[in-house]
């Protein structure tokens, strides 16, 4: 699903009952959401030049990453320093009044890196971000971590946006897919493609199949990702961050998990600890 929010709900700074108990219902069901027209698209621009930059290094060094390290997927997020960290972005209202809504309060982020899918890229194996809490369940337990992904552009089947499988994350199998798990479920519900405009926000359940695909343009597309967690899962890391960049991250209902420090963050690239 597909969510549009409109002018009277950016002024406001908060959806409509209606919207969020729409995404919420998406995230629950189909396992996903998209909510459109949530991020400035100036601010896009920005990020969007530096991580050009900072992909072509990656490219260089040939430090593939993502699931299966395969050529033409990079781990890669962007800088955790000024003027790179945005409000919209890190601490997003709309998205923060979904995912609370899906969470309860409390809840923080544990996760700010990304992914950038390069021209020439290959087909990555079918996985989940995160597992099921119990591995013994038989029903799916409701939703503990979400993954919110804004891309700096348009993602397209073009230019190789993700491959997303509805209703996945209810699947109470083991983490790894098999081939015959994959073909089962094509039969019930075969994938979509996450496809979302500049300014857009995909949130989804960590535990959702997909997988990249290839990039048929001529354009790295890349992927910022935090991991938006309930309150009592807890991780024993902070997210560290350049002192100067506090303010984009005050008075959220997301609790941002972070340490800001004085010293230069220049490797985040190749040691991220975010």
């Amino acid at each position: 699903m597909e969510i549009t929010v409109q002018p009277q709900e950016l002024a406001a700074g908060e959806l409509t009952e209606a919207h969020v108990k729409q995404a919420v219902e998406a995230i629950r069901v189909d396992g996903y959401v998209v909510l459109a027209n949530v991020v400035d698209p100036a601010h896009l621009d920005v990020l969007r030049e530096r991580m050009d930059a900072d992909a072509q290094i990656l490219i260089e060094a040939e430090k593939w990453g993502g699931a299966g390290r395969l050529k033409g997927h990079l781990q890669q997020g962007p800088p955790p320093f000024a003027p790179y960290i945005f409000k919209d972005i890190v601490a997003n209202p709309w998205i923060v009044q979904v995912t609370k809504a899906l969470l309860g309060p409390g809840l923080y982020n544990n996760f700010y890196n990304g992914n950038t899918n390069c021209p020439g890229s290959t087909t990555q194996p079918l996985h989940r971000d995160g597992a099921h809490l119990w591995p013994e369940q038989e029903i799916a337990h409701p939703t503990t971590e979400v993954v919110v992904n804004i891309s700096p552009q348009d993602t397209t089947a073009e230019n190789g946006s993700v491959e997303l499988w509805p209703g996945s994350h209810l699947d109470v199998s083991s983490k790894r897919i098999e081939p015959e798990q994959e073909a089962a479920r094509r039969e019930i519900a075969p994938p979509i493609r996450g496809n979302a405009k500049k300014g857009s926000a995909l949130i989804r359940d960590i535990r959702l199949w997909h997988r990249g695909v290839p990039n048929l343009s001529d354009e790295p597309r890349h992927m910022i990702a935090m991991i938006h967690r309930v309150r009592w899962l807890r991780s024993n890391r902070c997210l560290k961050y350049q002192t100067g960049c506090e303010a984009a991250f005050e008075n959220s209902d997301l609790d941002a998990n972070a340490e800001f420090v004085d010293a230069t963050l220049d490797d985040y690239l190749f040691n991220p600890k975010f």
